[in-house]
C-alpha cells in the first residue's frame, strides 16, 4: 500500500468532489467582475506585503484570477480546464486530485512569502496540465480547432519553454517554477524514475539479445496478469504501470486506460 492510498483511507472525506468545476466557475466570475472593475484582480492576487497587513482571503483568491481577458480565450481555457479536471478526477478519484492541487498551491504560496514577490497561478495549472498528459499522453486535441495534436506532444514543446524560461528568468521565476510543479514531482516522481531504470533494463536485454541466439532470448514485456510477452504474440502493446508492474494494453488497470 503506497502512501497516498494510506491518506486516502484515512483522508478522503477531505476530497473535493468537481473541485475544477468549482475553479472554472469562481474564475468564470472573476472575469465578469474585472471587466465591470478593472481594478479588482489587484484585490485577490498572491501578495504577501498584502497578507501579512491582513489581507489573507488572497492566499486563496489568486486561484481564481484568469490569465487572460479576452472572451474567446477564456472561454477556451474554461474548458481546458473543466475538460482535464473531469479527466484527472475519473483517473485519480476527488482525494487525489484535491491533495494535489493543495500541495502546489501550498508550494505556490510559500516561493511568494519566501521572495516576497506576487505570484500567479499559471504554472500551478501547468502541473494540472502535466498530470494529464501522465494519464493520457495519447489523447488528441484540435489546436485552433484544426490541427490535430496529442497531449504528450503539446507536453513536450511547453516544458521546453519553460525550460528555456527557467535558465533565463530570474530567480523569483525559478522558484516558483519548482515550487508550483512540487506536486508533479511527489506524485509522479518514483514512477518517473522507475521507469527509467526499466527504459535501461529493456537497452540492456536489447543489446544481449543481439549476442545471443533467438532460443536463448528472454521476453522483454511481459504481462503481469496473463503472462503475455511479445514472444507469444508480436501483435501485444505493454505499458508499465505506476505499481511498476507491467501489463499488456487488455490487462491495463482501469485508472490509466486511455480514454477513447
Amino acid at each position: 500500500m503506497t502512501w497516498l492510498d494510506k491518506l486516502e483511507r484515512r483522508f478522503g472525506f477531505l476530497g473535493i468532489p468537481g473541485l475544477t468545476r468549482i475553479l472554472v466557475g469562481f474564475t468564470a466570475l472573476v472575469f465578469a467582475l474585472a471587466w465591470l472593475a478593472p481594478g479588482f484582480v489587484s484585490m485577490l492576487d498572491l501578495d504577501p506585503a498584502r497578507i501579512r497587513h491582513g489581507e489573507v482571503w488572497r492566499l486563496f483568491t489568486y486561484i481564481f484570477i484568469p490569465q487572460t481577458l479576452s472572451p474567446w480565450w477564456i472561454l477556451f481555457a474554461l474548458w481546458f480546464l473543466w475538460w482535464i479536471g473531469d479527466a484527472l478526477e475519473q483517473a485519480w478519484g476527488a482525494f487525489r486530485l484535491t491533495l494535489y492541487f493543495l500541495v502546489g498551491m501550498i508550494g505556490t504560496t510559500a516561493a511568494a512569502f519566501f521572495f516576497g514577490a506576487s505570484f500567479s497561478n499559471s504554472m500551478l495549472f501547468a502541473s494540472l496540465f502535466y498530470a494529464f498528459a501522465r494519464f493520457y499522453p495519447d489523447q488528441v486535441i484540435y489546436v485552433l480547432f484544426i490541427l490535430p495534436v496529442k497531449i504528450k506532444w503539446l507536453a513536450w514543446v511547453l516544458a521546453a519553454l519553460l525550460f528555456v524560461r527557467f535558465f533565463l528568468g530570474p530567480m523569483s521565476y525559478r522558484v516558483a517554477l519548482v515550487a508550483a510543479f512540487a506536486n508533479y514531482l511527489i506524485f509522479f516522481g518514483p514512477e518517473i524514475i522507475y521507469e527509467a531504470r526499466h527504459r535501461g533494463e529493456v537497452s540492456t536485454r536489447r543489446k544481449r539479445f543481439a549476442r545471443e541466439s533467438r532460443s536463448e532470448a528472454e521476453p522483454l514485456h511481459k504481462c503481469a496478469v496473463c503472462g503475455a510477452t511479445e514472444l507469444s504474440d508480436p501483435n501485444l502493446d505493454f505499458r508499465v504501470s505506476r505499481d511498476g508492474e507491467e501489463y499488456c494494453m487488455a490487462h491495463l488497470p482501469r485508472a490509466e486506460s486511455p480514454t477513447r
